[in-house]
């Protein structure tokens, strides 16, 4: 039996699904640590990031552990994970008031980065948080770095032109929220559309205490 010729050699037109690309997976990925074997990796990162500071001259944390904290499976600590591999660590939250800074913000507590390769992951969190700030309709993000010494001293001062360059604003210095002296830090909010191609958020959306949390 033969073909008629008007459908010999016919084809079917791609649907339009098949027509659409997959859309590219984030490079990046910050998420709430979920796991106890997560949150033991965040503790070993802080503790390899204080050696790190110590070497390099630089405070740490005298007053709170901070491994602890992550270790703590009721904190909601989150993660900058990059194939599977933890760059970073902090513990995000929704602060009404810091005793700082003026109105609510997104407060970046504790955040820990790989030692020797600060820079870069700090320049991702900055981008990231900025972006999340925004989604929260918070106007800005905050954060601390400790500072036992002025500001103006080195190495601080290095390290805080290194923050200033990617956008965040220094304003001053006192006390911290684990009660260290600190120098204190904030980011103005951003919308950023098309960020989730390089990194995507799954983090606890962070609340006041007494709110009820929800993930985003």
């Amino acid at each position: 039996m033969s073909i008629p010729p008007t459908l010999a050699g016919r084809e079917e037109p791609p649907s339009a699904a098949s027509s659409i690309p997959a859309p590219p997976t984030a490079v990046y990925e910050v998420r709430t640590l979920r796991t106890d074997a997560e949150h033991e990796e965040a503790a070993a990162l802080v503790q390899d990031r204080q050696r790190w500071l110590t070497l390099h001259g630089l405070p740490v944390p005298a007053r709170a552990d901070i491994p602890a904290q992550f270790r703590e499976p009721q904190t909601r600590s989150a993660g900058l994970f990059e194939d599977g591999k933890l760059l970073a660590c902090m513990i995000p939250e929704h602060a009404p008031d810091l005793g700082w800074g003026k109105g609510p913000c997104l407060f970046l507590r504790s955040v820990h980065t790989l030692p020797d390769q600060s820079d870069g992951i700090t320049r991702l969190i900055t981008l990231w948080a900025s972006d999340l700030a925004a989604r929260l309709d918070l106007p800005v993000v905050r954060a601390e770095t400790l500072a036992r010494h002025a500001l103006e001293a080195e190495p601080l001062a290095a390290l805080l032109r290194r923050f200033t360059d990617i956008g965040w604003d220094v304003c001053g210095s006192g006390p911290g929220r684990d009660g260290d002296r600190v120098a204190r830090l904030e980011l103005q909010a951003e919308h950023r559309p098309t960020l989730s191609a390089m990194i995507s958020c799954q983090v606890h959306v962070p609340r006041p205490t007494s709110d009820d949390r929800s993930d985003t």
